[in-house]
């Protein structure tokens, strides 16, 4: 896994990013468009493997029932993500909580959601299950604020207004935490790959 850039690269608004408003909205093609977005997230915001399905239910369900307060002044990506970041925050709490009354094990890494249709050989999978593995494992190790900026900007490509918008800080706040959370992943992957080296010393 190759370390991210130093410095601040994010793209200016894109003009896409409007949303038509709620009364033109069909949650149906919403919920298709974006379902694996939202799952991604979960996945990525450290929701368990086992809950993630679960979890990115949960957004949609909230985001039914509150479609009237969506205005189109935001895309429907970024105000999908906002509702994301509180069910993930619920989620990992209620699992800490079971976990600690002994009611469930730790959660492995769900290297299925890395399958390919493509059917590729087993060494290939057990390369890109590693890979989703170590990256959950760096994202897990950043801050709540920082893991969040740093999806949005390094694996789903957002711009800065968005990640504003969907995380709820200003512009300035959100080139101070991504430039923290850059510097702490490719710490990790600098720790990860010297701790490589010397297993195979």
């Amino acid at each position: 896994m190759s370390a991210v850039p130093s410095q601040p690269s994010l793209a200016p608004a894109r003009p896409e990013a409007r949303t038509r408003p709620p009364a033109e909205l069909d949650f149906e093609a919403a919920y298709e468009a974006h379902f694996d977005f939202v799952w991604r997230s979960m996945s990525r915001l450290g929701v368990d493997p086992s809950a993630v399905e679960d979890a990115a239910q949960d957004v949609f369900v909230i985001a039914h029932r509150r479609l009237a307060e969506f205005e189109g002044r935001s895309s429907l990506k970024t105000w999908l993500f906002g509702i994301a970041l509180r069910v993930a925050h619920d989620h990992r709490r209620a699992a800490r909580r079971k976990r600690g009354q002994g009611f469930i094990p730790e959660a492995e890494a769900d290297t299925a959601s890395v399958a390919d249709t493509a059917a590729p050989s087993p060494l290939e999978s057990a390369a890109r299950a590693e890979a989703v593995l170590r990256l959950e494992a760096i994202l897990g190790e950043l801050d709540d604020e920082k893991r969040a900026v740093f999806i949005l900007a390094e694996l789903e490509q957002m711009s800065a207004p968005e990640i504003a918008e969907a995380v709820g800080a200003n512009i300035n706040t959100v080139y101070t935490r991504l430039r923290a959370a850059r510097r702490e992943f490719n710490e990790a992957v600098a720790r990860y790959a010297a701790r490589d080296a010397w297993r195979q010393r």
